[in-house]
């Protein structure tokens, strides 16, 4: 059995076509909402595929919103004390550090609320594509909660401490062009959905060479959390390993004999 086919679930759904794989929050009755089991099969997941033959993962949602973060309710009916609830907290960075450092490429396809610990795992995706009905908060101010799952993280890094700091006190939201101005998206589509844009941008990366998008979607967040003078020796080794793969001089052949398309914008 494949190894995505064991990690499909009611909950979370894997299918893998034509190297992609396309994960599915599968809890549209609760917004997506993430309780432990969800998060749980998130680690399941991120840490399975990367042994699959996925070359790209696109993170998609059903129903009308991507997720609305942690499940409030069973956070106030487990009653859970410190020690329990910061175990919760190393479990989501535990399977949003397998998103962001295991290597494969993730596009996450947004729609609806992508609130709290929803945008946490939105931010843990290398690529977000929004559509006009995605609005971002972090109303952990209203709920007497802070966040968990690495906002202070990633998040801040997207779009600064001051603007992370304001959300979390007012209950501020972001949505369409102002969304994508300030970080939290990097693509807004307008007709279709934001589905359809992920699954087309996949498509182009599964197409790079493996050890390219390896490199590219873990070296970088590797690299940025090192001191200038180790970055530039990491940058330097992993750029030694990755442009001297064969895959990339079969690529460079066709630039050096004027077979490859040249990078231009599109008319």
């Amino acid at each position: 059995m494949a190894i995505y086919e064991k990690l499909s679930s009611e909950l979370l759904t894997v299918d893998i076509t034509d190297h992609i794989a396309t994960v599915t929050l599968n809890r549209a009755e609760k917004r997506n909402a993430l309780d432990e089991n969800m998060v749980e099969l998130l680690n399941q997941v991120f840490g399975g595929l990367p042994k699959s033959n996925a070359r790209v993962v696109v993170l998609a949602a059903a129903g009308d919103h991507f997720s609305a973060g942690l499940d409030l309710v069973e956070h106030y009916q487990k009653d859970r004390d410190a020690a329990e609830f910061m175990r919760i907290c190393l479990a989501w960075h535990e399977a949003f550090n397998k998103m962001e450092y295991a290597g494969l490429p993730i596009i996450a396809a947004l729609k609806g609320a992508v609130v709290g610990g929803g945008l946490e795992l939105a931010a843990a995706a290398h690529i977000r594509v929004a559509d006009q009905s995605t609005y971002f908060a972090l109303p952990e101010g209203q709920r007497g909660v802070f966040t968990g799952g690495g906002a202070t993280i990633r998040v801040a890094d997207l779009i600064g401490k001051a603007r992370m700091i304001d959300m979390m006190l007012t209950g501020r939201i972001y949505k369409g062009q102002e969304a994508m101005d300030i970080g939290l998206c990097q693509y807004l589509v307008d007709t279709s959905s934001s589905l359809d844009k992920a699954l087309s941008l996949a498509e182009t990366i599964a197409k790079n060479p493996p050890l390219s998008n390896f490199a590219i979607s873990s070296a970088i967040s590797h690299i940025s959390n090192l001191p200038a003078i180790h970055a530039s020796y990491a940058e330097a080794f992993i750029a030694g390993v990755v442009n001297t793969q064969p895959a990339a001089r079969e690529l460079l052949a066709g630039f050096a004999n004027k077979t490859a398309a040249r990078t231009k914008p599109v008319d």
